[in-house]
């Protein structure tokens, strides 16, 4: 079993492997190979065609999380914190130890800087393991552009990183930002930083799954396709929709006698 302390020694190491996921299907697969799954509240949007991750309520991502830890045997599964459930310290332990209790996760992940630096050292003295998320936030903006392009912007980042870092985090996420941003956060840092569209640069990289996999309709520039099961699945529903229309299905072989 993976643990937080053994994500805290591959700084600099062995590159952190990661994935989405919000079923045992997904989760089952994805333990093989990742040292982290995240069960991310980009569930809403992949899985119930929210337009952000803003309506994702904690009881919809407990029963998520609960399919997911029970399927895990060695990665290490961190919950992500749906917005507003850690608006302070003491509303953020409630519901990270509720998210602890009911689901066996290993980590939480709370998005935000310097103004949850507070929220963080709390929940980490409580014996709570916390994930950071830094550049884009998908809870709090609606300006979904890369981050750290002007002087302004660098400068908040790194500040935040280096804050949450200090904080007691056990790695930090760092999404959409400018690859010379990522590698100076990466080298000033003492936690490993999960790079999403944020350069090879990082100590390790995440997705959504369903991205890479090609079953959403729309990509971000960094994620890689690995696959188009959108078409592949498309493919065999036609395929056995034409076998009932034809009565070709069910044949004797699936029949009972």
């Amino acid at each position: 079993m993976i643990s937080t302390k053994k994500i805290l020694k591959k700084k600099s190491n062995t590159p952190i492997v990661c994935l989405t996921a919000y079923s045992q299907n997904i989760a089952k697969i994805a333990d093989k190979y990742c040292d982290i799954i995240l069960v991310g509240d980009s569930l809403g949007m992949v899985l119930y065609g929210m337009r952000t991750t803003r309506d994702v309520k904690i009881d919809t991502m407990i029963v998520h999380a609960k399919a997911v830890k029970n399927f895990t045997k060695k990665s290490l599964v961190v919950f992500d914190m749906p917005y507003k459930t850690y608006e302070n310290k003491f509303l953020a332990y409630k519901n990270a130890k509720r998210v602890m209790k009911l689901t066996k996760c290993d980590a939480i992940k709370l998005e935000g800087g310097v103004k949850i630096v507070n929220i963080i050292k709390h929940l980490v003295k409580k014996g709570i393991p916390v994930m950071g998320h830094i550049g884009l936030l998908p809870q709090t903006t609606n300006n979904f552009k890369v981050k750290g392009i002007n002087l302004n912007q660098r400068k908040q980042i790194l500040k935040d990183a280096l804050a949450i870092s200090k904080a007691g985090a056990f790695a930090i996420v760092i999404e959409c930002v400018v690859e010379n941003l990522a590698k100076e956060i990466t080298k000033n840092v003492s936690i490993p930083t999960i790079g999403i569209g944020a350069s090879k640069y990082c100590d390790g990289q995440i997705l959504v799954t369903e991205d890479m996999l090609g079953l959403s309709n729309s990509l971000p520039k960094f994620v890689k396709q690995y696959g188009n099961l959108n078409k592949v699945i498309e493919k065999y529903v036609k395929k056995y929709a034409k076998d009932v229309k034809m009565k070709r299905f069910p044949s004797h072989k699936n029949i009972y006698k």
